[in-house]
């Protein structure tokens, strides 16, 4: 802007220059001497015989009337000069206007091409925040099931614990009916084996069942990261969805009020 105004000045102070020379120019010619025009007096002059008198009359009414044009002339180009200084100033605002019009424009044009490309950011970032809320609520429904799970074998866990406590004691007791009597020994004894596979099978349960039970806690925990992380993608991607649309329409306000200013 302060470009333009610098051109608009400098255009202006040009036609002024140029009137004043024309003006100067008239001035001069006004001004001049009956000795510059030719066939006139000079007063330095010697007086011409008085035979001549006659004849220098009649040149001096020339003079006048070659000066009295010549005035004429002078002050109709002083005016045309005004007339296209004004012109010239007209035309040289006209064509600063034009410069800004093509300029506000060009720039409405450049925030339209933004304010499409914010648009299809924010298009593409709300399409990544609906399949983010997608797999959140996958992720959220796995982790529900595999808390399912994990609950359900630590309470399988408890009870085959129960039942390894109970088939202790029932080898202890029986070991005790061993001790006494020999009548039941070999009763006892076929008994006492049978518990203790039975020991050993719980046994073997507990350990599978606290393996189990251990992969599911790692699998409980890998989802419950796994769903953190997608709901902390999710959210990113909202704030950038925001941030764009905020800047966006700022884009647009901006250039409907370089609309208005043009």
């Amino acid at each position: 802007m302060a470009k333009i105004n610098i051109f608009i000045i400098l255009m202006i102070s040009l036609v002024h220059l140029h009137a004043y020379k024309l003006a100067q120019s008239s001035s001069d010619l006004v001004t001049l001497s009956d000795s510059d025009i030719p066939g006139c007096d000079n007063e330095n002059e010697k007086p011409e015989p008085e035979t001549n008198k006659k004849c220098t009359v009649r040149m001096d009414a020339s003079c006048k009337m070659k000066a009295s044009c010549i005035a004429q002339k002078a002050a109709k180009e002083a005016k045309d000069a005004s007339d296209a200084q004004v012109e010239a100033g007209e035309a040289a605002a006209r064509q600063v206007k034009q410069q800004l019009a093509e300029k506000a424009q060009a720039a409405a044009k450049a925030a339209e091409a933004a304010l499409a490309g914010k648009q299809q950011i924010v298009e593409q970032l709300e399409s990544e925040i609906r399949e983010g809320e997608l797999v959140v609520q996958e992720e959220t429904t796995l982790l529900q099931t595999t808390q399912n799970t994990y609950c359900a074998a630590g309470q399988a866990a408890k009870q085959a614990d129960v039942q390894l406590k109970t088939l202790t004691q029932a080898v202890k007791n029986a070991q005790d009916n061993v001790f006494n009597s020999e009548h039941v020994a070999n009763g006892a004894q076929q008994e006492l084996s049978e518990k203790q596979q039975l020991v050993e099978a719980a046994k073997k349960r507990v350990e599978l069942l606290l393996k189990q039970l251990e992969v599911a806690r790692m699998d409980f925990k890998n989802t419950k990261m796994a769903a953190e992380k997608a709901a902390c993608a999710a959210q990113e991607a909202r704030q950038r969805a925001s941030r764009e649309r905020r800047r966006a329409e700022l884009q647009h306000r901006l250039r409907q009020q370089i609309g208005l200013a043009f």
